[in-house]
């Protein structure tokens, strides 16, 4: 049997097969993983919701099915679920005081896609309000704090899923991603994750892609096997959906089993923005291309033709539409819009100046502009970026001028994250990696693939972690 300390950083990969040789069951797994969520969840505030009693229920039919040698792909494997995502039995808050104050009746599709595959849900993570911003700090369920350092945020808006997997709570978490939002707390908590091409993973039956269809669910986890596992369960559209992806060539997985051919890699710290990028994020980018030049790629310094201030404006006005939609959905089952947090009120009110025309001219520029950047990959396979353009950030400094400005968390975000969002407008696939660290905290690096080439990505991504582990890192709180 492992010790406590190594099953929680044990791969799912390395779970399952400790489960189907009998060394291991899924009610132990379970109850080691609830454990340690009982441990630190009071200092890091990843979960905002547990149910032990559903997930042992869940537990037990897996030990049931794995005794009867009918074991599926996810057997016994524990994964929390964004609080912004429906679980049957569960209520969704989005972190905010207009929720409705029921369970949902039903499981979002690519929850009940997990179920089928026989995972265990142990509870739901925590975002900021709504999800709008890149820091996990929201007022209805408190922040969640970096394992790395407490003092830090783990980002968002998928925060409590970084800080859950980053301290052994669980081996992988969901996420979804609309501007960043798997990416900064991947980067933030020294952890993969990759967000899918638009069109990969169906957001239905009860949520849609909205407008500019930026956001995608994904996974947050350490090792890109798993990762690569987990979409495989979750990808494929429903019928109606208006933008599936075509089906992969293989699975995920076997791609991130396969060595990648030459590639023709760019880098640059030039993102869209006029934003200066820390030294030591610079050094980590500079590294992370000599180190895949060094595994035979092709590297070049280059940079999209993708510098645009009104990109930012652009964006915000998108968003604003997106939350919009969302605050008035939730006022028709009896919320009340004036309980929402100062950034996303101020977001719904500039969201109800802008016109249906408005909004037409801003979705045509945000297309064109997805074109001309889109052009790069004609040259080449993977661009490489900073993911944050600076360490993790203090608690509160996302917050520090909103008193005078409330949209102010909004703007931040471009200078924290200036090549992120963008890649949301554009669809494609991109993944951070966790490849150095300074001052003990972790820099991620974005790697941006083509549109529905997630297959690359994995290759690369798994190629550049047998070079450079980075699973065996643990936080001080671990």
């Amino acid at each position: 049997m492992q010790t406590r300390s190594e099953l929680a950083y044990l791969s799912t990969t390395e779970l399952s097969d400790l489960m189907e040789r009998g060394e291991l069951s899924p009610v132990e797994l379970l109850d080691h993983c609830l454990e340690r969520i009982e441990e630190l969840n009071p200092k890091l505030n990843a979960f905002v919701l547990i149910l032990a009693e559903q997930a042992r229920a869940q537990a037990r039919d897996s030990e049931d099915r794995l005794r009867r040698g009918e074991a599926r792909p996810l057997e016994g494997l524990p994964v929390p679920i964004k609080d912004n995502v429906a679980l049957a039995g569960a209520p969704m808050t989005f972190s905010s005081r207009m929720a409705p104050a029921f369970d949902m009746p039903v499981d979002a599709e690519l929850v009940a896609r997990l179920r089928r595959a026989g995972a265990v849900f142990p509870g739901k993570t925590n975002l900021p309000e709504f999800g709008t911003i890149p820091t996990t700090e929201g007022e209805v369920h408190g922040p969640a704090h970096n394992p790395w350092d407490l003092t830090r945020t783990p980002g968002g808006s998928s925060g409590g899923a970084a800080a859950a997997v980053s301290s052994g709570m669980c081996p992988i978490a969901h996420g979804n991603d609309g501007g960043g939002s798997l990416r900064v707390p991947a980067a933030c908590c020294g952890l993969f994750s990759m967000k899918p091409s638009r069109g990969r993973v169906t957001p239905g039956p009860l949520a849609t892609e909205k407008f500019g269809a930026l956001n995608i669910n994904g996974f947050i986890s350490r090792s890109v096997r798993d990762n690569a596992r987990f979409l495989d369960v979750i990808a494929g559209p429903l019928p109606g959906d208006p933008f599936p992806a075509p089906p992969p060539m293989k699975s995920f997985e076997d791609e991130a089993l396969t060595e990648p051919a030459p590639l023709r890699i760019a880098w640059t710290t030039d993102g869209p923005l006029d934003v200066p990028v820390h030294p030591a994020h610079a050094a980590a980018l500079r590294d992370a291309a000599e180190l895949c030049a060094s595994l035979g790629h092709q590297v070049d310094e280059a940079t999209p033709d993708w510098r645009d201030d009104m990109v930012a404006v652009l964006f915000i006005q998108l968003w604003a539409s997106v939350i919009g939609s969302d605050v008035d959905l939730l006022e028709e089952l009896g919320g009340d819009p004036t309980t929402i947090e100062p950034h996303n009120r101020a977001l719904h009110e500039f969201g109800k100046e802008i016109s249906a025309n408005q909004l037409g001219v801003t979705m045509s520029k945000l297309r064109q502009y997805a074109w001309r950047v889109g052009a790069f990959w004609e040259r080449f396979d993977v661009l490489l970026t900073p993911t944050t353009s600076e360490p993790p950030l203090k608690l509160g400094a996302h917050f520090e001028l909103a008193a005078d400005d409330p949209l102010f968390p909004l703007n931040r975000a471009g200078v924290w994250i200036p090549c992120l969002p963008l890649i949301n407008v554009t669809g494609q696939p991109a993944a951070n990696l966790p490849l150095s660290w300074h001052e003990d905290l972790p820099i991620g690096i974005q790697a941006i693939g083509r549109i529905h080439d997630e297959a690359t990505l994995y290759r690369l991504s798994a190629q550049l972690e047998a070079a450079r582990p980075w699973a065996d890192r643990r936080p001080p709180i671990a």
